[in-house]
């Protein structure tokens, strides 16, 4: 299985980036892991948030295909501790997935055709974090998942 990480608009700050490539190189110990970064749209000014929802929803799936599990990491979507987040990750590879992609939307979140195509949504706080951050937090959290399944120390219970 694959694991696929999309994101709207780069990371800034070298810092975050550097945080992100450390966990993102970690995680190749387990699993095949994709960032994919989606350019932050052009001339926004003479865009409403509906119609830069709409052009950034359509970059996000223009990437995807039929048999992909699509999980956008959204406010309201459902919350895990760092265990359960594991068994979430077993149980997807337990059904043969071939991708397994995870999205972190733009400023204004996602438009309603990417929430169609969605299989899942997932909180990781009802604190509000930069998208930059989520990033790094996600990843870090993909990497804690696979040390629980394969019972090593980095996560203490």
């Amino acid at each position: 299985m694959t694991i696929k990480l999309v994101c709207v608009g780069k990371t800034d700050k070298r810092e975050l980036e550097d945080l992100i490539n450390i966990y993102s190189e970690r995680l190749q110990h387990y699993i095949k892991y994709e960032l994919e970064l989606i350019p932050d749209l052009k001339k926004t000014k003479s865009l409403d948030e509906n119609q830069q929802k709409t052009k950034e929803g359509d970059l996000i799936l223009s990437g995807t295909q039929n048999s992909d599990f699509v999980v956008l990491l959204d406010e309201n979507g459902k919350q895990y501790d760092s265990v359960a987040f594991s068994e979430y990750i077993q149980k997807r590879m337990n059904t043969g997935l071939k991708r397994l992609i995870f999205v972190i939307g733009g400023p204004y979140g996602f438009s309603d055709a990417v929430y169609a195509r969605s299989d899942g949504k997932i909180s990781l706080s009802k604190m509000t974090f930069s998208h930059q951050m989520v990033r790094l937090f996600a990843t870090e959290q993909l990497y804690r998942a696979f040390t629980i399944l394969k019972n090593e120390p980095y996560h203490h219970r």
